[in-house]
């Protein structure tokens, strides 16, 4: 293709994501553009004048992404990488950090390449990147935005100092089975509050300028619908009506779109029979033209070969659907780099493809400023904030709100410091659990321990009281991948020194839970309750009548059964971060009181999974005295724990709600009063229904929530405007409508526990 072709191609595909944009919004208000991705006609004719100089190889080895350094997240590791970065083969690579290597790689790109094009220098970023917050469904349960875009922008700034321009993250895919490890990566079951976490985190990262040396390009993931695998199992098929996908599980994706998120990543999983990275409706009819997303696309780790494996083609067939399809970026396999040459031999067409990838790669570039400045963040001068006491102070705060109380009979939290407290179980001294899984650069042994954090109780003992894991295989597979699980001790013995222990107490503290590696990534799970030896120690302890407090870390909704039953208290703590410990004691002291509230449905047992708050309406709806009513025989259709629920050490009343109906808003105000002599936050909820619709529609469906401090015996009032529109929903065809009619609001603590009042909408 020569210049002139070039240049036209590329103000085409500028002209036509400028018109997209300027079309009026069609969605729910939330949805609406935030921050936009910009593309001004500057970069525009610079990237075009630059692609003008290069090779058809050039190009391609732009849509090309290693992996080199200390860290591998898949089975091979790309060879020769500094050598094909010599040739102009490498766009970016991934894996490595530290100024000293980043600039190393750079270096070479800049000054050995014959056009001098910087490297996209990329990490796996989730909850932090040396300081380490909660993982993100813990961050969900916060239900505070503002909060989780400050750890976001804590990540940004500690891994830009180590070099990094690009993180892999937020990833929003929605989720409803807790059987799938990856629940511990993203914000729940919810599309409107995944929606509010996607657009925090992206804002949180980007900082509203990529140009700015101290933010990071997100990249969203996983495109698309990777959170709903057959039985739960990681890598798996998703078959999914248009219908429930626009209304169930694309709105994260879509907000951060609409947040202007500069790259999103192809998902491993299949959708209804396409795989996603050559899934041409999703990356272009959808994410392109109906989104008018303008940034770069990149595959998952080897996804493009994996396409073999779909039974779509050999390697090379596979690479012409792929870059056919709209994926840019291929992620380790290196398909393009061998294959898309030959490919153009044989149809000249083809390199427009490979343009149009190139050219929203190299703007990636060009909105991150690396042609101005290639070296951004490499003079070490920033590294003085990495693990910073500031830091560290966020990611406790963030822990704490994270924690969930699950159960408090008869008020046993907070505790006293002058209680003799004895520590029992694997989790009280163990630190590599805490910063959990995909915790990147983070130093497991930097994190403070509970038994560290401890000291407040001057009166204190310790046991291990069992084992982690009691099943050998799981140990094995865990320690291939640094689990630090030590050998398996004898149960009876550890059980006995633990009664010793416990004997002496007025209060048992019992830490429980997973390895960091049972939940993440191929850490799908067949049963999600805690090991037998674990519910054995909860068993012995019960019967010395003595008070229980369980702590739970763990990356998935557990069924807890047996643990409620054991345990007098249950704090559900996830895997809570660097400074886990003093958050944990700070809660368990009430120097925090908890207000997390959980975003996954909590089953009874494996056999309600899927289970989720906003399933849509039955012809025949649950009744308990009726056989033909959708139910089980052998346990309620309740779950354990709803959507939403999470207990404080502060007692909540909901006043009765009152509407208004003004021009197309709905206005809604309430009074939540602290009745108790102890100030605490209060995330209230609203959710609506559709009485009657065109389409079944679901029984309640979160639409607002706000998380505010109320003060002891104190009232606040609590106001919401919602346009009516936001009542609407994505037909069969993604398009949004909104009917006339009646509808409910719902006000309350969680999604079950609600108040009611119904108006109608003309």
């Amino acid at each position: 293709m020569n210049h002139r072709n070039t240049i036209c191609l590329l103000f085409l595909i500028l002209s036509f994501n400028l018109k997209a944009q300027n079309q009026p919004f069609n969605g729910p208000s939330w949805l609406a553009p935030k921050h936009e991705l910009q593309t001004s006609e500057e970069a525009v004719k610079f990237v075009s004048e630059l692609m003008d100089k290069m090779t058809l190889k050039e190009k391609i080895g732009q849509l090309n992404l290693p992996s080199i350094g200390f860290d591998v997240t898949g089975p091979i590791l790309s060879e020769g990488v500094e050598a094909k970065i010599d040739s102009g083969w490498v766009g970016g690579v991934f894996n490595t950090y530290t100024p000293h290597a980043v600039r190393k790689l750079q270096e070479k790109a800049v000054k050995n390449t014959r056009l001098g094009i910087p490297l996209l220098l990329g990490y796996d970023v989730i909850h932090g990147h040396r300081t380490i917050f909660p993982i993100p469904l813990g961050l969900s349960c916060t239900w505070n935005p503002a909060l989780i875009k400050s750890t976001a922008r804590v990540a940004a700034k500690e891994s830009t100092a180590d070099g990094l321009n690009w993180t892999f993250s937020p990833m929003v895919d929605i989720s409803r089975d807790p059987r799938w490890g990856r629940v511990s990566e993203c914000a729940g079951e919810d599309p409107y509050l995944g929606s509010m976490v996607a657009q925090a985190m992206v804002d949180g990262y980007q900082g509203g300028d990529l140009t700015n040396a101290r933010n990071l390009m997100a990249c969203v993931k996983h495109f698309a619908l990777y959170g709903a695998p057959d039985g739960g199992r990681d890598y798996n098929t998703v078959d999914m009506s248009r219908y429930k996908m626009e209304n169930d599980y694309l709105p994260p994706y879509r907000a951060a779109v609409q947040s202007g998120v500069g790259s999103i990543m192809t998902a491993f999983n299949d959708v209804n029979g396409m795989p996603s990275t050559c899934n041409t409706f999703l990356l272009k009819e959808l994410l392109r033209k109906k989104w008018s997303f303008d940034g770069m696309v990149v595959t998952d780790y080897t996804a493009i070969e994996e396409l073999i494996d779909h039974g779509l083609g050999t390697e090379k067939e596979v690479a012409r659907k792929a870059i056919k399809a709209g994926a840019e970026m291929d992620m380790v396999g290196e398909s393009y780099l061998k294959y898309l040459e030959a490919l153009v031999r044989e149809n000249s067409e083809l390199e427009n493809d490979i343009n149009s990838a190139c050219r929203n790669i190299l703007l990636a570039k060009y909105r991150l400023g690396l042609f101005d400045d290639p070296y951004r963040g490499l003079d070490n001068q920033w590294q003085v904030e990495i693990l910073s006491k500031e830091h560290r102070s966020a990611a406790k705060q963030a822990a704490e709100e994270s924690f969930v109380l699950l159960k408090n009979k008869n008020k046993v939290l907070p505790l006293k410091q002058d209680l003799k407290i004895a520590f029992i179980g694997p989790q009280i001294k163990r630190k590599r659990d805490l910063i959990g899984n995909w915790s990147g650069a983070g130093d497991w042994k930097k994190a403070v321990s509970i038994w560290e954090a401890s000291n407040a109780f001057k009166n204190k003992r310790y046991a291990l009281g069992c084992n982690l894991i009691d099943r050998e295989l799981i140990r094995q597979q865990l320690n291939q991948h640094d689990g630090q699980i030590p050998e398996h001790q004898d149960p009876k013995t550890l059980i006995d020194d633990a009664l010793k222990v416990a004997r002496t107490a007025d209060v048992l503290v019992v830490a429980l839970g997973e390895a960091f590696g049972m939940s993440g990534e191929a850490a799908s799970m067949t049963q999600i309750s805690l090991p037998e030896e674990q519910i054995n120690l909860l068993r012995s302890l019960r019967q010395l009548n003595i008070p229980i407090v369980t702590v739970l870390m763990n990356g998935r909704p557990l069924v807890l059964n047996e643990v409620l039953e054991l345990s007098d208290a249950v704090l559900e703590c996830w895997f809570p971060g660097t400074e886990g410990g003093n958050a944990i004691i700070s809660t368990l002291l009430g120097e925090n009181n908890p207000s997390g509230k959980i975003t996954m449905t909590f089953p009874r047992n494996e056999g309600q999974i899927p289970i989720y708050y906003n399933h849509r309406k039955t012809g025949r709806p649950f009744e308990q005295d009726q056989k033909y009513t959708t139910k089980y025989l052998d346990q309620p259709n309740e779950p354990q724990f709803p959507f939403g629920y999470g207990l404080s050490y502060s007692d909540f009343q909901y006043g009765n709600p009152k509407i208004k109906l003004i021009n197309d808003t709905l206005y809604l105000e309430f009074k939540v009063e602290n009745t108790s002599k102890v100030a605490g936050k209060e995330t209230v909820q609203v959710y609506f229904s559709d009485v009657f619709a065109s389409m079944t529609r679901p029984e309640k469906q979160l639409i607002r929530f706000e998380k505010r401090l109320i003060n002891a015996k104190s009232t606040e009032q609590f106001n919401f405007s919602i346009p009516v529109k936001d009542f609407g929903f994505y037909d069969e065809n993604g398009v949004w409508k909104w009917e006339a009619g009646s509808y409910r609001i719902h006000v309350g603590p969680n999604s079950e526990n609600t108040q009611m009042i119904e108006f109608k909408c003309d």
